[in-house]
Formats: C-alpha cells, sequence, structure tokens
C-alpha cells in the first residue's frame, strides 16, 4: 500500500473569487461575489480522494455593484447577515472523474441551512511563483436551488413571473499557497 502525503493550502482570497448568478426579471442575469473568504484545501496529489476542504465565507461581503442591493440580500428577506454571518462548505468526499477533474462533495450552510451539494471541480494548474513559493489552482462550478436554505423573498411581476429565480449559479476560482505550519 503506497503511502500518500496530505499537503496544506490557504486560499489566497486575493487572487481567487467566489462569484454567483441568478436569473432577474426572468430574461436578464445579475451576478455578484463575496469579497471576504478564508479557507484550507488539505491536498493529496498522489490520491486526489484522499483530499479535502474548509471554506468561510463573510455573507456580509456579498458585492452585486449596486449597494442598494447588497443592503437587501445582507438583510432578513435573504442571508440576515446579523443573524448568520458566515456561509460554511465543508467538503465530505472526492471523487475523481477524470485527469484533473473531480466531483467534491460537501456541506453546504447558508442562512442557517445545511445541504450537501456536487462541486464540479477541476485542477486548473501549479507552479512557483517569483518568490519560490508552489501555488496550486482550481476552478469549480455548482448550481443550488436558493429556496433549499431558506431564501425565499421574492415578488410578483406584472407581466408575470417573478423578480429573482430560484437557481443560483456559483463559480468558484481558487489560488492557494501552502498553509503555515501551526504552532
Amino acid at each position: 500500500m503506497a503511502t500518500t502525503t496530505v499537503t496544506p493550502y490557504a486560499i489566497d482570497a486575493a487572487h481567487s473569487s467566489v462569484e454567483f448568478a441568478i436569473k432577474h426579471m426572468v430574461f436578464s442575469t445579475a451576478k455578484g461575489r463575496f469579497n471576504d473568504f478564508t479557507g484550507t484545501i488539505n491536498l493529496d496529489e498522489g490520491d486526489l480522494a484522499n483530499s479535502s476542504v474548509n471554506v468561510t465565507i463573510q455573507a456580509a461581503s456579498i458585492d452585486t455593484r449596486d449597494e442598494g442591493r447588497n443592503g437587501h440580500l445582507k438583510s432578513a428577506d435573504f442571508f440576515d447577515v446579523e443573524q448568520y454571518p458566515t456561509i460554511t462548505f465543508t467538503s465530505t468526499a472526492v471523487k475523481v472523474t477524470g485527469d484533473g477533474e473531480f466531483d467534491v462533495t460537501g456541506d453546504l450552510t447558508i442562512h442557517g441551512v445545511t445541504n450537501q451539494v456536487v462541486l464540479k471541480a477541476e485542477k486548473t494548474g501549479e507552479g512557483v511563483n517569483p518568490w519560490g513559493v508552489k501555488v496550486v489552482g482550481f476552478a469549480a462550478e455548482t448550481k443550488i436551488n436558493r429556496k433549499d436554505f431558506g431564501l425565499n423573498w421574492n415578488a410578483a411581476l406584472e407581466a408575470g413571473g417573478v423578480l429573482v429565480a430560484d437557481d443560483v449559479k456559483i463559480s468558484i476560482e481558487i489560488e492557494a499557497n501552502p498553509a503555515p505550519a501551526e504552532a
């Protein structure tokens, strides 16, 4: 049996993104991102199935380029950031699906509600930066139904339909550096 080594990597938020897209008024797409998040990837390069990821997002860092909309999303109508300040993802399984491609199954908690989701992920590369530090990159996507997390607010449109769709597309781009050793 081969011995594998798991290396912890810290997500570099300055070079990473957590973004979302949702239909607005049935026909257009509103996009946004979270600007404050941290996380660790425990990477087993010899066997990706032994890898894991944990991420914490500060819900109040939501940014849709519109302060009024940001305020509404932070309110009790949606994220209720006063009561539920964080969004978390903790992986429970990693399944290799192809060369550098894998499904990351995990528990996503939004608005105090936890559901299992699957991220379609890929390793986008690795290299050594100009300071001699190994850097790894990943991309992942998933789609969730916001109502599964208690984000139910909506408004009917006069012409039919609703203001905010239920399905939310989530896109993640990660750059990570070796995590500092714990003391």
